[in-house]
């Protein structure tokens, strides 16, 4: 005699049929497809809840107090610091720039202060009055004059950037660094388009909204100072810029700057193209070096020639390493620290005896040198490696590990 047992087998119910044909997202929740589960929201389903932006909820909260919070200072904080975190802003957009061809790609570049000198000049010449000394077209409308100062810096970093298919590391550390003694040479002479050393000209003419940015405006129902405008308007090109960076290190042309960095023969050897990844990390470096120097200066509202050198070239690099390499967000730590780092040593300087000799100047280059040499030894990610250490210290506690 023979029993049937099928029935009572608990698992015989999961044999019906169609069971393995249900998506694995519907069998983990059937009311959402690649949805997370509810409950637990650092269970992914589906690679795209991963690779987002901000794919949790900590990061999207944190990010609208983070941006309410900077827009609210401009209200807040009185004009200079204004004036400061507006500077800060412009010098995360080109730390985000060195970052991406030296970050990312691994092309160490000394060259920035250059491609900054050249957006800075296109933004001026395209925005200057017609009718004056100096080389002018009297297009002060600010998203043309910024743009343009992108795209031709970007065309200036396409001819420079062949270099690089042939030169890498110190050799081509060496090179970048020609550019900077290079630009001060052209800067100092062209004096139409530049006003020579000692005399200058006057930076980018920003307008907007069918007028010019003057000292005092109403925007809809609140009235902004001219430096309170400014602010606003370099933060709103920050956060664009910034995740336009995001997504390019996400995406495949990131990968493929990575896999440069890491070993470019290997690279070669998957598919990756060397010379276009390599042609794009100028570009996309000088576009955004561009971007900063049209909008740097036009805070202050003049340009000198003697601004690109050597020393502007040093403060980016050390915005990166200090920041972080390769990552956006390191960029933007690193940018505002050295950017406040200045005041920092002002503060400092005051307090230490006249008869030692240090003055701020002189301090902040020391500052400069033992923030590199600390971060380099101590915490190579920089300032975003200590966040994320800092992070999984709480996401762990009270376990070790």
């Amino acid at each position: 005699m023979t029993i049937d047992t099928t029935s009572t087998r608990p698992e015989a119910e999961d044999n019906r049929p169609g069971m393995l044909e249900r998506p694995l997202s519907r069998v983990l929740r059937p009311d959402a497809e690649g949805s997370r589960l509810r409950g637990r929201p650092d269970l992914y389903t589906a690679y795209k809840q991963d690779m987002a932006l901000l794919n949790t909820p900590a990061k999207r909260n944190a990010v609208v107090l983070l941006v309410v919070a900077t827009v609210l200072a401009a209200f807040v904080l009185p004009n200079d610091l204004v004036v400061l975190l507006s500077t800060a802003f412009v010098l995360c957009i080109g730390a985000i720039g060195l970052n991406l061809v030296t970050g990312y790609a691994g092309q160490v570049s000394l060259g920035h202060a250059f491609f900054v000198g050249v957006g800075a000049y296109v933004a001026a010449v395209i925005s200057g009055p017609t009718d004056g000394r100096l080389l002018g077209y009297g297009f002060s409308f600010l998203p043309l004059w910024l743009l343009a100062a992108g795209v031709v810096t970007a065309l200036v970093g396409a001819v420079v950037a062949p270099i690089a298919l042939r030169l890498k590391g110190l050799y081509l550390a060496i090179v970048t660094l020609g550019l900077v003694f290079l630009g001060e040479h052209i800067f100092k002479e062209a004096r139409p388009i530049t006003g020579g050393p000692g005399v200058g000209r006057p930076a980018a003419v920003p307008s907007f909204g069918g007028g010019e940015i003057a000292s005092g405006e109403v925007w809809g129902l609140v009235f902004l100072s001219r430096a309170q405008q400014l602010y606003l308007i370099v933060f709103v090109v920050l956060v664009l810029l910034a995740i336009l960076g995001r997504n390019i290190a996400r995406s495949d042309l990131g990968r493929a700057f990575s896999a440069v960095r890491d070993r470019d023969i290997a690279a070669e050897v998957i598919g990756v193209d060397l010379v276009k990844a390599k042609v794009l990390a100028f570009v996309l470096s000088s576009f955004y070096a561009g971007v900063c120097g049209g909008l740097l200066f036009t805070i202050a509202g003049f340009v000198d020639p003697g601004s690109f050198n050597l020393l502007l070239s040093i403060r980016f690099i050390a915005m990166v390493l200090i920041g972080g390499v390769a990552t956006i967000s390191g960029s933007i730590m690193g940018a505002l620290f050295v950017a406040l780092l200045p005041r920092v040593s002002l503060e400092i300087a005051s307090r230490i005896p006249e008869s030692i000799g240090v003055d701020e100047i002189l301090l902040e280059g020391i500052l400069y040198g033992v923030l590199i040499v600390a971060f380099l030894i101590l915490e190579p990610r920089g300032l975003y490696g200590l966040w994320v250490r800092v992070r999984n210290y709480w996401k762990a506690w009270p376990f070790s590990y």
